[in-house]
């Protein structure tokens, strides 16, 4: 291998990190994208998750885990809940670079999400840190789904944008279920 191609397969891979670190981190919080038992077609529309519907279901997901993330590095006690906050920010900055760079839409903001960041705020010590451990699970579950699902819904696929994202979505799907993990843990040392 040349050194150009060295180069190239570094970006990608340093690229790839970045948007599963963020995507993941999208993964942050909210009530309002709670599965709540209901299976990912039923929350996404019904339809078969196409590369545009996967990258607009993350977008406000990411979006939110900033403000809810933000919040939590200030406000989180438990060290491994801060700890995990401050993660979470960095990847949530990070996917929303990459999705505005893919042009994906920006939608405001949901009553749900409204309400979460103001229980977030309202809210303080372990209080604060169940709360917001919980937004992460939740919101990193559907992430996990939604990956499953349209990595399912993609195969066959072959244009340069559909490879793009299933490449994407797989290395994000590992992020996902390793937060998953994580938030499950941690959920329950501050339970």
């Amino acid at each position: 291998m040349n050194l150009q191609e060295n180069d190239q397969r570094r970006d990608f891979l340093k690229k790839s990190a970045t948007i599963i670190a963020g995507l993941s981190m999208s993964g942050a919080l909210l009530s309002s994208f709670h599965a709540n038992g209901r299976n990912i077609r039923q929350l996404t529309g019904g339809t078969a998750i196409t590369e545009d519907k996967f990258r607009s279901e993350v977008m406000p997901r990411a979006q939110l885990s900033i403000l809810a993330s933000q919040l939590a590095v200030d406000k989180a006690m438990q060290k491994n809940a801060k700890e995990f906050a401050g993660f979470e920010l960095e990847e949530a900055i990070a996917v929303v670079k990459v999705l505005n760079d893919t042009q994906t839409p920006v939608p405001p903001m949901s009553e749900e999400g409204k309400a979460l960041i103001e229980q977030l705020k309202s809210s303080s010590g372990n209080d604060f840190d169940k709360l917001y451990m919980q937004a992460q699970l939740s919101n990193h579950e559907f992430l996990r789904d939604l990956a499953k699902t349209y990595l399912g819904d993609a195969k066959g696929k072959t244009s340069p944008g559909e490879k793009e994202t299933q490449h994407l979505a797989t290395l994000a799907l590992f992020a996902f279920n390793e937060h998953v993990a994580l938030c499950k843990r941690i959920y329950g040392e501050v339970s």
